[in-house]
């Protein structure tokens, strides 16, 4: 179970106490989403010291993706852009970090939970697989070539937009990558699909019917959940990591509107201190404000 979180923005969240085991030094997170049954959480992270940790396996499938600072995995040097992802049960190598370092910090279906170890567990199968990537060295594929996007199923591919590819799991789909929108990009109108979605914004800017993104945003998106008019900005475009549980497949849908309805019997014109009920809206932060249309869904 996992909040709808749309929008916000991660300076807005207040800090905690970094969930690590067996580590050596001192860390900060930032929650920007949780799921308080069974421990995924999509989280930033600050080491105000310098940090390691010996190698082991997660209980967790585990992503980190470096904002700034330098992480060592195994004989790996990440700068920023750096990122490396663990399925659960995969050998990871000692880890360092730099005091100062900030990272985004991605856990599904588990919790904190690392056991010390010097090999895999068993049952895994062969694809599943430690990466480290600098992704800064990568480069971009036109989302027409390299998305995971099912094109084949909805959807158009809108000219101006780039991707690269970090992981993706060949049994469910679940992906992460990086993507890239021309200024001025424009996509509409809104979409739905059939699995999870969740962003954060890492430069430029973005307009959609839910508000604006600017670097430091977030949200995590149910299935389903109808979302879109999209504008990159126009000097600077927009550049997000995004994180889906399975293959995605756009079903559109034209001048959407969602209705509130119900016979007001105390409240509205007649009485006029009452104020009418307000639609249901996802958790958004102080910085990102009020929904402006909260009936555009």
């Amino acid at each position: 179970m996992r909040p709808h979180v749309e929008l916000v923005d991660e300076r807005d969240l207040i800090w905690h106490m970094g969930e690590f085991e067996h580590a050596q030094g001192s860390t900060r997170q930032r929650n920007l989403s949780y799921d308080e049954e069974d421990g995924s959480a999509s989280l930033k992270v600050r080491f105000d010291t310098d940090w390691s940790r010996p190698g082991g396996v997660h209980h967790a499938a585990t992503e980190w993706y470096v904002l700034s600072g330098r992480v060592t995995v195994g004989d790996a040097v990440l700068g920023p852009e750096g990122f490396w992802m663990a399925p659960a049960g995969v050998r990871t190598p000692a880890v360092t970090a730099a005091a100062g370092t900030e990272i985004l910090l991605f856990r599904e279906y588990g919790d904190w939970r690392f056991d010390l170890a010097d090999a895999d567990r068993e049952g895994l199968r062969a694809d599943q697989k430690l990466v480290v990537l600098q992704t800064s060295e990568m480069p971009w594929t036109d989302v027409r070539d390299g998305s995971p996007m099912r094109f084949d199923l909805g959807g158009t591919p809108v000219p101006g937009l780039y991707i690269k590819m970090l992981h993706r799991d060949e049994k469910t789909g679940f992906y992460s990558r990086l993507i890239k929108a021309k200024p001025g990009w424009r996509e509409e109108p809104l979409a739905h699909h059939p699995c999870t979605e969740e962003a954060y914004c890492l430069e430029g800017a973005f307009d959609y019917n839910y508000g604006k993104m600017w670097p430091g945003t977030y949200f995590w998106r149910p299935a389903l959940i109808r979302h879109g008019d999209f504008t990159a900005d126009a000097e600077q475009g927009c550049t997000w990591i995004v994180r889906s549980d399975s293959d995605l497949v756009d079903w559109y849908t034209s001048e959407a509107r969602v209705v509130m309805q119900g016979q007001a019997t105390n409240w509205g014109p007649d009485h006029p201190h009452s104020v009418p009920p307000r639609f249901v809206e996802p958790v958004r932060s102080r910085s990102v404000g009020p929904w402006e249309d909260p009936s555009y869904q």
